[in-house]
């Protein structure tokens, strides 16, 4: 979440109905998200494996889950990852926060600018840009992978690294996904998965290997909460686990 031009990758267009929530939701989001985040105290494990992935100038996905989305972009910033964001009016609220912070957007969702917004992800990937994605946003189900990140993937033939965490203490949003947020000084242990490539041609040869890649990223959630309960730093609340077929 490696630019190869500067400044977002949209051109937002912000109509008169939803410029309210812009002039109050951006400066809001961004204080409490710097403030917050300052406070943060970090272990990480194997963070290298994003730079032996992009050496060269090559194009990554960092998948990870909708859930744990603040504090993982909050780690990665100032990088020029790229992200996709919901075309919606409070993605452009969002828009505008995580640009603040040094990232680049596509705009697009499955309803609206869905095939635009791909064609954009695919450009930056062969440009050799590092994108970000959420596979199981924005609506769930809770962590299934969805085809886009697969797709993605394959077309451009670079590798899916998972992108997980474990939080000691933090508030959890009533939602489908338990949206997280780390409370003051809160320890986040960060894990980086190995990169993994989506194998095969076509789009449905793609999302038949889902559930290979779901269980990476639920590997990577795993090996977090374990290394943070080996130094104690367990939590009474889990993330949420989506059952298996």
């Amino acid at each position: 979440m490696t630019a190869p031009t500067s400044g977002p990758a949209h051109e937002p267009v912000i109509t008169p109905k939803v410029d309210w929530r812009v002039r109050i939701g951006v400066p809001l989001g961004i204080l409490a998200l710097q403030l917050l985040g300052a406070t943060w105290r970090w272990r990480v494990q194997n963070e290298d494996v994003v730079r032996r992935s992009t050496a060269g100038g090559k194009g990554l996905i960092l998948g990870l889950w909708h859930g744990q989305l603040l504090p993982l972009a909050w780690y990665m910033r100032g990088r020029g990852i790229v992200v996709l964001v919901s075309a919606s009016r409070d993605g452009e609220v969002i828009t505008r926060v995580i640009e603040s912070v040094g990232y680049r957007t596509v705009r697009g969702s499955s309803t609206r600018g869905g095939r635009e917004a791909l064609v954009a992800l695919l450009r930056e990937l062969r440009s050799g840009s590092t994108v970000a994605i959420t596979p199981d946003g924005p609506r769930g189900p809770v962590h299934k992978y969805q085809a886009g990140a697969l797709v993605a993937a394959q077309r451009t033939g670079v590798p899916i690294v998972p992108y997980a965490l474990h939080v000691d203490r933090a508030w959890r949003l009533k939602g489908w996904d338990s949206f997280t947020i780390p409370k003051p000084f809160a320890r986040i242990q960060l894990v980086f998965g190995e990169p993994k490539f989506v194998q095969g041609d076509s789009s449905a040869t793609a999302i038949e290997q889902a559930a290979d890649f779901e269980q990476d990223l639920d590997a990577a959630v795993a090996t977090a909460e374990r290394l943070a309960a080996e130094r104690g730093e367990g939590t009474r609340a889990a993330p949420p686990t989506a059952p298996r077929a």
